[in-house]
């Protein structure tokens, strides 16, 4: 039995948990659109979350949907400020169309509201389980116009296209063509998009024959399931405690990293100070940009440090690089200094002090050009583009289906380092 105390609390909730999204965005520096405010102020979050608490529900965090039989997370209702944002590059109107892929029931009821009774709602996911669960709680909390359907999220859903908005939400590794095909001329795609393992929320438009970003957002979702996924490559180097991953390209000879955490590290440092609380998510960016050989640092403590190095009191980042050689590696870390931290980076290897030297030379190309914007440009090509059609300068990324391409601005001016500060 449901009380007029049981309305009022979660309606208290539900406000409460809206006036944080609202502020939470501002200080992104998304304010948050009246009509998006509203849809969050109406849809009863707590309904697609009948397995926790309403406090919870109504936390600024993801609920957990469904893991695995090996524990790892596969469906998850995003945290609402992270919907308020891909809602937000979205820019949904009373009318439109909608697909959704990646289905928890929540965030079609929010589109359903934006695109009102003239508009339509489709909510898709590859696990039958999600979309039976999402089809339960939508009509449990009075959103049966919205439609569901099981399905891989790799080839869209034609029957309901086309579609003038397309919202994924889990990560991508690559944009499909049916993702293309089933868009209007007009359409947006909203989408996680892993890049060299670094995810961006992107909203893509068509531009004659590719994409272009029209807004990037930090972001972070569970991967995509199906023909889509792409787990890249993991090389482990002390068994399966330290590991480099390559999200998009490999390693040429990995036989020559075997037993490279056996030698003195080496360590860089940049002068480049940060305050402990200052984000810089254009760092790593700017790494995969400048390093052909950038991966990810891989470090399992569960059982204690497998001794891979780091400053008392510091830190090690996940971004790293493997020489031209293929046989040292370096990786971002910071020490203490002052209040803040000063960013530098470790090495190991018969080359690891040079790598290390080089990955700070970047740090202080960042510091100097990009750490304060501006940001890069997005775009997406068709996968036999011609490199001539391509921006001049830009890094690619090859997927499968397509070409990434990622520029800074000023970056053919720019691709001499600076030498480094005395």
């Amino acid at each position: 039995m449901t009380t007029d105390n049981d309305v009022q609390d979660v309606a208290a909730l539900r406000d409460a948990m809206t006036t944080a999204v609202a502020t939470t965005c501002a200080e992104w520096g998304f304010p948050l659109p009246v009509q998006v405010e509203a849809t969050f102020r109406t849809v009863p979050r707590h309904l697609f979350a009948p397995e926790v608490s309403a406090e919870k529900a109504y936390a600024l965090d993801i609920v957990e949907v469904k893991r695995s039989e090996h524990g790892v997370l596969t469906s998850t209702m995003s945290a609402p400020e992270t919907q308020a944002v891909q809602l937000m590059q979205a820019d949904i109107s009373p009318g439109m169309r909608v697909l959704e892929i990646g289905s928890g029931g929540y965030f079609a009821a929010l589109i359903s509201e934006l695109v009102g009774p003239t508009g339509q709602v489709t909510s898709m996911d590859i696990d039958a389980d999600v979309i039976s669960r999402a089809r339960a709680c939508l009509d449990a909390a009075g959103y049966e116009r919205v439609r569901v359907a099981t399905g891989d999220g790799e080839y869209g859903l034609k029957g309901d296209a086309p579609y003038d908005r397309i919202m994924v939400t889990v990560g991508a590794w690559d944009i499909p063509p049916a993702w293309r095909e089933q868009l209007t001329p007009r359409g947006r795609i909203v989408v996680p998009l892993r890049m060299k393992g670094i995810s961006r929320s992107l909203a893509l438009e068509p531009a004659n024959d590719h994409l272009v970003a029209v807004s990037q957002v930090v972001s972070g979702f569970v991967w995509m399931q199906g023909a889509g996924a792409n787990d890249g490559h993991l090389w482990l180097l002390r068994g399966k405690k330290v590991g480099l991953r390559f999200d998009d390209g490999n390693l040429e000879r990995p036989s020559a990293l075997d037993g490279v955490l056996d030698s003195e590290p080496a360590a860089a440092w940049s002068g480049v100070t940060v305050q402990r609380s200052e984000p810089f998510p254009d760092l790593a960016l700017w790494m995969a940009t400048a390093f052909p050989g950038f991966c990810h640092l891989v470090v399992d403590t569960s059982n204690g440090d497998p001794g891979v190095a780091v400053e008392p009191g510091g830190r090690r980042f996940p971004f790293a690089a493997v020489d031209d050689d293929g046989d040292s590696f370096g990786y971002l870390s910071v020490r203490p200094t002052g209040e803040g931290v000063e960013m530098g980076a470790h090495g190991y290897g018969p080359h690891g002090s040079q790598i290390a030297e080089s990955i700070v030379e970047q740090v202080r190309v960042w510091d100097r050009d990009y750490r304060n914007g501006p940001s890069p440009d997005f775009a997406v090509w068709p996968i036999d583009t011609p490199e001539k059609a391509l921006p001049e300068g830009a890094m690619v990324i090859d997927k499968r289906h397509t070409k990434i391409t990622i520029s800074w601005p000023d970056v053919a001016a720019r691709s001499q380092v600076a030498p480094p500060t005395q």
